[in-house]
């Protein structure tokens, strides 16, 4: 094929369909296992792709530890031989039982939480010691994201001491996720990236202090890895890094991560002479941001006018090459909510739509399959 996206078999594949290219995926985890030097550093975050046979890749490039969104994803990656497993989300309401009980489930995998909140950390404690397990927690620090966590400082070292008191519990460490750190030109993104050192490891200090023990770091995503690794000790907890969409090449053009993860989408009408309408809506690429959601190869200058449940209209002034039934192959913008919505992706290799891999993890709470 003229182009790496582009399929051979492309008649074969209902669109729209996310499609993975697992020699791309295997290049970006080498360039990620490369730079890291040693792998132990690393813990990528899964919910970019939710998908066991990622996280094989990584495992065969002595990647061990992990870092996982929801109770799902967590179970999909001691299902696939993870053996560190850190659900970065707070456990509230039922979850605390349901944690423990994928700890027992597990008793191979060394698994921790994130905790910011004295009450959430009591009903964690509770549901540890009703299941005769410790839980390994790390407190969440809110390093100028203001999504979760807290603000480093006083309160923040109490409420670590304070956990080390409760039973069935065991504070080892710090999260510090700087997703507000996404300036596109390094320097201000060092800048910016810097402020969140000084306070993290600030912290860290008075803690060791208090507690005369360790306390580990988990820091950054995709924009800032790199960075961290200047620290010595900090794991590292980047995720889009393997499929790397469009929004993170805007974010970081100096990278040289690879996309991955491609849309394939057909057009379906043309209402009018410039407009395209594909069969890509809502459910089909992640919402959240703000168009164009998709970079088309081939439309550069297309326009996106309208987006619905199930349609996307185009408006270009070459909508008379694309009739009823084209492909169009395009990058999203944001590749881990959009993996969210497919039951299953497509899998090409050598130009050639190959197999499919369900899409496990893209659920919220155990049904439990575990058992």
């Amino acid at each position: 094929m003229a182009n790496w996206y582009e399929v051979e078999n492309i008649a074969s594949v209902a669109t729209p369909a996310l499609l993975l290219y697992p020699e791309r995926i295997r290049q970006n985890l080498q360039a990620m296992a490369r730079r890291a030097g040693d792998v132990s550093r690393l813990r990528p975050h899964v919910k970019t792709h939710k998908l066991p046979q990622i996280v094989q890749m990584k495992r065969e490039l002595g990647i061990e530890k992990f870092k996982t969104a929801t109770l799902v994803e967590t179970w999909m990656v001691a299902q696939a031989g993870g053996r560190d497993v850190l659900w970065a989300y707070q456990p509230v309401g039922p979850n605390p039982s349901q944690f423990t009980r994928l700890i027992r489930k597990f008793p191979e995998v060394r698994f921790s939480t994130l905790l910011d909140d004295f009450a959430a950390a009591r009903q964690l404690s509770a549901a540890a010691v009703q299941a005769n397990v410790v839980i390994e927690v790390f407190l969440d620090l809110n390093v100028g994201m203001n999504r979760s966590g807290m603000v480093p400082g006083e309160a923040a070292l109490q409420l670590y001491l304070e956990l080390d008191r409760l039973p069935g519990l065991r504070p080892v460490g710090l999260h510090a996720y700087d997703g507000h750190v996404r300036a596109a030109d390094m320097n201000l993104r060092r800048e910016q990236w810097q402020a969140v050192v000084e306070q993290t490891l600030n912290l860290v200090g008075r803690i060791e202090a208090s507690s005369k023990r360790p306390a580990k770091i988990v820091a950054g995503g995709s924009s800032t890895s790199w960075l961290w690794l200047e620290v010595p000790g900090v794991e590292v907890g980047a995720g889009t890094m393997a499929l790397w969409d469009y929004g993170q090449t805007l974010t970081c053009p100096e990278s040289e991560m690879v996309h991955a993860a491609v849309l394939a989408a057909r057009v379906i009408s043309r209402p009018q002479p410039d407009l395209l309408c594909l069969d890509l809506g809502h459910k089909a690429v992640a919402a959240e941001m703000p168009q164009p959601r998709v970079h088309w190869f081939g439309l550069e200058d297309a326009r996106p006018v309208l987006q619905s449940e199930e349609h996307l209209v185009l408006q270009t002034p070459r909508a008379a090459s694309f009739p009823v039934g084209s492909v169009c192959y395009g990058l999203p913008h944001h590749i881990c909510p959009t993996t969210a919505l497919y039951d299953e992706v497509w899998t090409i290799e050598q130009g050639q739509a190959v197999g499919r891999w369900p899409v496990v993890a893209r659920g919220r709470q155990l049904t439990w399959q575990a058992d």
